[in-house]
């Protein structure tokens, strides 16, 4: 494991958002299925949120299943909806223990039965924890988000709630899945491919964006401090110059 000194603990990111991926193309090189990616791909998580909650980061948001993934081969589908159920079950006791709270942004309507009932237990069992908040985003799309934010502003004007020309980002944000959470300040992906793939569109606007070749299900705590260091080397200037900002 990588010594934790080479991280300024005075500048940590807020905020890290990981596109877990590669476990399709980790298993395909082991001659397995890609079902076989995704269980092997626990041990990255549980080392990526105990990671960030021993350095006291607060909000950890994982891109786990997007709304293009039910396009998907069912087999594929189901077993990583059996999967989430099961996980989260042997995890809630870890999730309590280390202070951490459960978040879900997405449509969770669209998940199964079982899958969302454990979920929403998690999720309760964890409200009252005030350490890091590990956000999952299932069935999440970022452009669905902000259409749905549209509609919903859209809905207020209609019924004279809210005039359009108080429409400013704020009002924006606070219609969001994310509303109570700051923006990302690091964005993470796995695997090697670099794009950002429909998620936190409007929330990593000025993200710093990390990529690394290393596979999701080989991806460890060491990988996260290699990411947060690289983050500390640089100049976010948010729009403005160097000059300005130092």
């Amino acid at each position: 494991m990588e010594n934790t000194t080479a991280i300024n603990t005075n500048n940590l990111p807020a905020h890290i958002a990981v596109i877990m991926d590669g476990n399709g193309r980790w298993a395909k090189l082991k001659g397995m299925l890609r079902i076989f990616g995704h269980e092997n791909a626990i041990t990255s998580v549980q080392e990526t949120v105990e990671g960030c909650a021993k350095l006291g980061i607060k909000f950890l948001t994982l891109y786990a299943f997007s709304t293009e993934n039910w396009n998907r081969p069912k087999l594929e589908v189901d077993a990583l909806m059996g999967l989430l159920t099961t996980s989260l079950k042997k995890e809630v006791s870890k999730l309590i223990k280390n202070n951490i709270k459960l978040n879900i942004i997405g449509n969770s309507d669209l998940l199964p039965e079982k899958a969302r009932k454990q979920l929403f237990e998690v999720i309760e069992k964890t409200k009252a924890n005030t350490g890091m908040t590990l956000t999952v985003a299932l069935s999440y799309g970022s452009r669905e988000e902000i259409v749905n934010a549209v509609k919903a502003i859209s809905e207020k004007v209609k019924h004279n709630q809210l005039n359009t020309a108080d429409i400013n980002e704020s009002v924006i944000q606070s219609h969001l899945y994310t509303h109570n959470m700051p923006d990302a300040d690091l964005v993470i992906r796995t695997s090697g491919e670099q794009r950002i793939s429909n998620f936190l569109l409007w929330q990593a606007a000025y993200a710093e964006l990390y990529f690394t070749d290393v596979l999701w299900p080989d991806f460890r705590e060491k990988d996260l401090h290699d990411a947060i260091i690289s983050y500390q080397k640089r100049e976010r200037r948010f729009g403005k110059t160097s000059e300005q900002v130092k």
